[in-house]
């Protein structure tokens, strides 16, 4: 019986001629034909045209990439890469568009990724890396930088990178920037970032952008620059200031800063670590904001610096929908550009807050306890309830009725003493309850002196009570016995315990 040879690749098979546990061999299938059904096939080989043949002997490219693939080395791969997961499809692209990784020794790529497991990376992570950077398997400067990450680092530092940032650091396309990456984390724990600290820093960054792009110079540059504007305590406040350029980036926005500021180094140092953020705005939007409130609110630079140095959170509101709209607001209401420039600074959150889920609800409230619109009383009462939650200004207001304060008089007090709509409840309870019950006194005398309600009830209310007591009685106006300074108030309480002494005698 004849036979007609058919070349099979059945990877699942086992191959006695092949030693390695991981080879996949080619069988060839012998199958019978009887002598019917090889008259039947040559009748059908007849009919079908004929085509020109070539008598070229060298392989076509897929044939090469097909003797590649099946090498001993190749086939070898082929369970350690199932083991990261990839199909054999991503398997044989790998491969055959690699010739590095086909002419690596096996044990070479499964010791690298051993240590890329021990660096943290899952199986699924370093499948993604291989079919995005296969180079990461054979390039000799990830050798280092592992090796790096895993047991000098490790050591030292008593902690790990997480593995988001080792994948940004595989990821880079040039290899050739993760080189000297120890060198430059010692050179932040020279420029004095605490050792405890830098495992923070360094999670907290792109490590691509601000340690492997850069060059040590320039890293060193960087950090020189910022030396003078809070250095360490700025990059522990923001650690994603070492991604920026220094050139393109820090020198133009702090620059400007530290020109708004008139020169002053140690103002732009409060803002920028009050708000290191500012470092993400370009000059144009800082720029475009200062002009606004020059030319809309009527403020000078100076003044606009202090409001900045007060509250730098007001560059990130829309200038459209929230500065235009509540400066105008601030002017209906009567307000000049210095009152602006007060009210502002007393309550800068009045620029940023929500309107439909903040201010307007107080502006109801407001209107409803009796102030009238677009009046000054009601601006000042604005920007004292801007400081307190809704919810807060609903219980201080229930409060006050509750101790017998009409909503008249707590219009009277308000508009006399803003404050008295922003306190904490429990705070104002405790000192109502003082004045009532310990001193004796009526709740209508807070009418009359609303201010009570400020100082503080043990170190100022309690202590000078208790020290006027025992010379002049408990019949002394609250007015004069809290509103003095401290160096008046202790000479005339040594005076009066003087006479006092005098006339026991």
């Amino acid at each position: 019986m004849a036979a007609i040879l058919y070349p099979f690749t059945i990877p699942t098979l086992p191959s006695p001629q092949v030693s390695s546990l991981y080879s996949t061999p080619s069988f060839v299938i012998h199958l019978p034909f009887s002598e019917t059904s090889r008259a039947s096939q040559r009748q059908k080989t007849a009919q079908m045209p004929s085509r020109p043949t070539c008598c070229c002997t060298a392989k076509t490219a897929q044939d090469a990439e097909f003797t590649v693939i099946h090498s001993d080395t190749g086939f070898m791969l082929f369970p350690l890469f199932r083991e990261l997961g990839l199909s054999d499809k991503e398997i044989q692209a790998i491969l055959g568009a690699n010739k590095a990784i086909r002419f690596t020794k096996v044990e070479s790529i499964r010791s690298r990724i051993h240590l890329l497991q021990s660096a943290g990376l899952t199986a699924s992570a370093i499948s993604k890396l291989v079919i995005k950077r296969p180079s990461i398997l054979t390039d000799s400067e990830i050798d280092a930088l592992l090796s790096f990450i895993i047991s000098d680092f490790y050591l030292e530092f008593e902690g790990k990178i997480e593995q988001v940032q080792i994948e940004r650091l595989l990821n880079v396309t040039d290899t050739g920037f993760v080189a000297e990456f120890d060198r430059k984390i010692r050179l932040l724990l020279e420029f004095g970032i605490p050792k405890d600290k830098l495992l923070h820093v360094l999670n907290s960054v792109n490590l691509t952008k601000a340690v492997c792009l850069k060059s040590v110079e320039e890293l060193e540059r960087l950090l020189a620059y910022l030396q003078r504007f809070g250095g360490v305590k700025l990059i522990l406040r923001r650690p994603a200031i070492l991604e920026y350029s220094l050139e393109i980036q820090l020198i133009p926005r702090i620059g400007y800063l530290l020109q708004l500021s008139g020169g002053d180094v140690d103002a732009t140092t409060s803002v920028l670590t009050k708000f290191p953020f500012f470092v993400a705005y370009t000059v144009d939007h800082v720029q475009d904001h200062v002009e606004f409130l020059h030319s809309f609110a009527g403020l000078s630079y100076e003044e606009i610096f202090k409001l900045v140095l007060v509250y730098p959170g007001l560059l990130s509101a829309s200038r459209e929908r929230k500065l235009h709209p509540r400066i105008e607001f601030l002017k209906q209401c009567g307000l000049n550009s210095p009152d602006i420039f007060r009210f502002l600074v007393k309550a800068p959150l009045f620029l940023s807050l929500s309107f439909e889920e903040n201010l307007a609800n107080k502006l109801v409230f407001l209107v409803k306890l009796g102030y009238e619109n677009r009046t000054k009383h009601l601006a000042m009462a604005m920007g004292a309830v801007t400081r307190c939650s809704c919810k807060n200004l609903q219980k201080v207001i229930g409060l006050y009725l509750n101790y017998g304060i009409s909503s008249e008089d707590i219009l009277d007090m308000s508009k006399r003493h803003p404050q008295v709509l922003q306190y904490n409840p429990k705070s104002l309870e405790a000192k109502l309850d003082y004045l009532v019950k310990e001193m004796g006194r009526e709740v209508g005398e807070v009418v009359s002196f609303p201010a009570y309600l400020g100082y503080n009830l043990d170190d100022r209310i309690k202590h000078r009570f208790e020290e006027r007591r025992k010379v002049v009685g408990e019949g002394m106006s609250i007015n004069k016995l809290l509103s003095v300074s401290v160096a008046t108030f202790s000479t005339r309480s040594r005076k009066q315990e003087a006479n006092s002494i005098e006339a026991d005698e």
